[in-house]
């Protein structure tokens, strides 16, 4: 009991002290138009509220979307190598990435890969 009477304290004053001094010697921010703007999704918030969604950024969304999806996806599937029959994993594996890549080049042939305005 006599352990935790100090400790409590003493974990207190080591708090308020770093506090402190975070707030001292912490670095101030200026604000600005930008930075205090609730979204960061490449269109000015504060701006006209009609102007049209652009649709190249939500094509970039989604392939990022979709290739993330693929790693969640492909990680457990090694995982469940060795407790599966070896043929029947590789060809089920093996479509899995022919689909992907099937969808990686119809976006490369449309465009959506291609990064230059």
């Amino acid at each position: 009991m006599f352990q935790l009477m100090v400790f409590v304290p003493l974990v207190m004053a080591i708090m308020v002290l770093i506090l402190s001094l975070s707030l001292i010697l912490g670095k101030k921010v200026k604000l600005n138009r930008e930075k205090s703007s609730p979204f960061e999704c490449g269109f000015d918030s504060n701006s006209n509220f009609r102007l049209p969604f652009s649709l190249r950024f939500f094509l970039i969304t989604i392939i990022f979307l979709i290739f993330d999806v693929e790693i969640v996806m492909l990680i457990p599937s090694v995982y469940s190598l060795t407790k599966s029959i070896l043929i029947y994993w590789g060809g089920v594996f093996l479509l899995f990435i022919m689909i992907l890549l099937l969808g990686l080049f119809h976006e490369w042939k449309q465009g959506a890969l291609n990064w230059a305005l």
